[in-house]
């Protein structure tokens, strides 16, 4: 999002806009989650919204929803990310995944998107965010780049 919201909306408009629209997209996926995780209607017609966002917008956004789910994996119980729960898509089609395969669905959907964004944004020469799990880990948890012996492989 900080790439996004550094990129000159009149130089690249097509393209910042284009990738505003995903990341709203993967947002509002991932908030149509949320609610089927927690059995309330999330009052969507469409997996994005007419309007895009501005970038700070979306970003304060994404953060709020990252911190529910966050708070949700500390407090859901093993019993209950293996329930299967029936929803229905935004198209009309019924739905059933375990809590489980939902929350994977959204960290997948979601990577898949950066991954567009970061493709269209080194299309037009910029490069892209270094985003990745491992990135992710040793910055949340710097101690993890801590140098130490590797374990002896098993002969």
């Amino acid at each position: 999002m900080e790439k996004l919201a550094g990129l000159d909306p009149r130089r690249n408009a097509r393209e910042r806009h284009a990738a505003l629209r995903l990341m709203n997209h993967s947002h509002v996926v991932s908030r149509i989650f949320a609610a089927h995780l927690t059995g309330v209607a999330h009052g969507y017609r469409s997996d994005n919204t007419d309007e895009t966002p501005a970038p700070a917008e979306l970003c304060a956004a994404m953060a709020e929803c990252d911190r529910w789910y966050l708070d949700y994996v500390e407090t859901v119980s093993e019993q209950r990310l293996a329930e299967p729960v029936a929803f229905t898509f935004t198209d009309g089609d019924r739905g059933r995944m375990t809590r489980q395969e939902m929350l994977s669905h959204v960290v997948l959907h979601g990577s898949y998107h950066r991954g567009e964004v970061g493709r269209m944004l080194a299309g037009i020469a910029v490069s892209p965010p270094w985003d990745t799990y491992a990135v992710h880990l040793h910055r949340a948890e710097p101690s993890r780049r801590l140098r130490s012996e590797p374990e002896p492989l098993d002969a």
